[in-house]
């Protein structure tokens, strides 16, 4: 934790200078209503990356995300995209750039424009394409995940110059992409053709939580990834139930009883080689995660140790897709094959070659009644820890602090952003600080996405600072 100095119109740190955090503040509040404008506009265009949806909506989004950033002051903005492996392009980036003054570092602002699909339309209580305001919080598909971290930054930016103006000399390049939710599949390939483009001494990635409503948070580790799909044979063809049912179970049952093998009776993850860890800095109560996930009065909670360990710093693997027939149209037949994509969340330090040869292994090993297995390796991803000693992650801690009144904490997500370990490879020594303006309860990805409106402007205000401190700071 950090101590913080809000209220004080002068603050400083490390006896680098000065940072007028109240000429900050006043100047985010003074274009508050104008920033969520703009976000319940980029709320209205469904822009989805994913190859089954329309394109167009995308295409505008990134042409209205372009608008807002040269309307910001930008005068260097593009709009940029490589193709796929199968040739169709990818999704369209927003860049801009303005280079840093002699001495300066320079700090990349990451966010995406592209938004989930809506899911089921009957389980939103608003329209999710437009932007509705309701008891302190924005609701609307990308309302909070990534549209406000594109506001974020552009907010930030736009303090930050009207307060110091000809005294800001710090690099600044913005990165919106355009595909991260349908997987950021050029993501690689963008980097390498716009390496120099995209080089920066500092990456704030706003794409991630805070703690819980007013209480900030530095996401400090991510959890890798792996999936891919489990297919069990045992028969050549179906047959029916009534007349050879007894002797051979049916491939659904048999692939039933192989995932039940992946946890063991408490329910932590039962493959051997994977990496393990309890050393979370804060936890939750039991009672504070089944509010925020939702669990059903009953259920037992799975696994052992802290809380937050079990989300963070150790694995989960969940079972998210099953090919079977749906009840409504199956028939008395014993099914020869059935299939499960499965999910595995990796804790950090974790090597995902490694974690998928285990997987492996242990479906191999464990197949019921000797049923053939058919193991196919899906996406991998790398976890992240940050360096939290960096002069970077530092001032982030300190600039949170100061935006919201109260110590900001240093938190794990149980989540991935596999593009961060590409960032981490071709960019050896920047100090990447992954940010957030999301809370437990603002069901990214679900069904009534929204943003709290309050944390919403102090993580403008967190932002500002940070800047004006690495602007301050010179080279890093």
């Amino acid at each position: 934790m950090t101590s913080s100095t809000a209220g004080n119109p002068l603050t400083t740190m490390d006896h680098v200078g000065t940072i007028d955090a109240e000429a900050l503040r006043q100047a985010v509040a003074e274009s508050f209503d104008e920033t969520i404008g703009q976000l319940s506009d980029l709320v209205a265009i469904p822009g989805i990356a994913w190859p089954s949806f329309d394109p167009a909506p995308l295409n505008r989004s990134a042409d209205a995300v372009a608008a807002l950033v040269r309307a910001s002051g930008f005068d260097d903005v593009q709009i940029l995209r490589c193709d796929k492996e199968d040739g169709t392009p990818g999704g369209p980036a927003v860049v801009a750039r303005r280079p840093a003054a002699e001495g300066k570092a320079t700090v990349l602002l990451y966010a995406h424009h592209d938004v989930q699909p809506t899911g089921d339309l009957a389980l939103w209580e608003t329209e999710p394409f437009t932007a509705v305001e309701r008891d302190g919080r924005l609701f609307g598909r990308g309302a909070a995940d990534d549209k406000a971290g594109i506001l974020a930054h552009i907010a930030a930016y736009s303090a930050v110059t009207r307060v110091l103006g000809d005294e800001l000399g710090l690099g600044v390049t913005f990165f919106f992409e355009g595909e991260e939710e349908a997987g950021s599949p050029t993501f690689r390939q963008f980097l390498e053709t716009h390496r120099e483009l995209l080089r920066a001494d500092v990456i704030v990635v706003a794409d991630s939580s805070n703690w819980k409503v007013g209480i900030p948070a530095l996401t400090t580790s991510l959890r890798g990834l792996v999936d891919g799909t489990i297919e069990v044979k045992v028969l050549d063809h179906a047959v029916h139930s009534g007349m050879f049912g007894g002797p051979v179970l049916d491939a659904p049952t048999v692939l039933a009883r192989l995932i039940a093998t992946l946890h063991d009776d408490e329910g932590s993850v039962a493959i051997e080689g994977l990496v393990s860890r309890d050393d979370v800095v804060v936890d939750l109560t039991e009672e504070e995660y089944r509010a925020d996930a939702s669990v059903l009065d009953g259920v037992k909670l799975a696994g052992t140790g802290s809380i937050a360990s079990r989300m963070w710093t150790k694995p989960a693997l969940s079972i998210i897709g099953f090919d079977a027939p749906a009840v409504d149209v199956a028939s008395n037949t014993l099914l020869p094959r059935a299939r499960a994509k499965f999910s595995l969340r990796l804790a950090p330090g974790q090597d995902p070659a490694a974690a998928m040869d285990a997987v492996r292994k242990h479906v191999e090993d464990h197949a019921p009644f000797g049923a053939q297995v058919v193991f196919t390796p899906g996406e991998s991803g790398s976890s992240f820890l940050t360096d939290t000693s960096s002069k970077a992650a530092s001032v982030a801690m300190w600039a949170l602090g100061e935006a919201w009144g109260v110590p900001a904490v240093e938190m794990g997500i149980g989540g991935s952003i596999p593009f961060i370990a590409d960032l981490t490879e071709l960019y050896p020594d920047v100090q990447i600080l992954v940010t957030g303006v999301e809370d437990p309860d603002s069901r990214a990805h679900s069904a009534n996405e929204s943003l709290h409106l309050g944390d919403f402007r102090n993580a403008i205000v967190a932002e500002a600072l940070l800047l004006a401190r690495l602007n301050n700071d010179g080279a890093l």
